[in-house]
């Protein structure tokens, strides 16, 4: 009878494969997280929203409180009412560009020109710009606040 002897050698050879492989699957794996992710951005941009149009809308319904709010903030901390109008509109305008860009919309006020009515009233003019990947529209504003 012949009797098999079974030599056992230190070969590190697949071990570094198998490490070679999982390394791979990784990279991979990330590969396509990071194209979903790049994917799911454009998603906002899409030529049938109606993204400008809403965002319009909503400038316009809520810009006039917000403006007389901040312009009672800006007097009541001691600034002349057409100051203080000035510096509440250009406040506004930076938080509306700002929450655009989060909501993949461009919001720009223009042309901000500010009057004063009466004794307690001010006039604010602009030019709105709402702009996304496919369409822009431009509207001139007028509003009366309580200042």
């Amino acid at each position: 009878m012949r009797q098999t002897v079974y030599q056992t050698t230190k070969d590190d050879r697949a071990q570094m494969l198998l490490a070679t492989g999982v390394v791979l699957l990784l990279s991979l794996l990330s590969m396509a997280v990071f194209s979903v992710k790049v994917a799911g951005l454009t998603s906002a941009h899409e030529a049938n929203s109606d993204s400008v149009i809403e965002t319009t809308k909503e400038v316009m319904n809520e810009l006039p409180s917000l403006a007389e709010n901040r312009t009672e903030l800006w007097i009541n901390g001691g600034l002349d009412r057409l100051e203080a109008a000035d510096i509440a509109m250009e406040s506004i305008h930076d938080d509306l560009l700002h929450h655009g860009e989060i909501r993949g919309v461009e919001v720009k006020i223009l042309n901000i020109t500010t009057s004063v009515v009466n004794a307690s009233s001010i006039s604010i003019s602009l030019e709105l710009g709402v702009t996304d990947d496919s369409s822009t529209l431009e509207t001139d504003f007028t509003f009366v606040i309580a200042a």
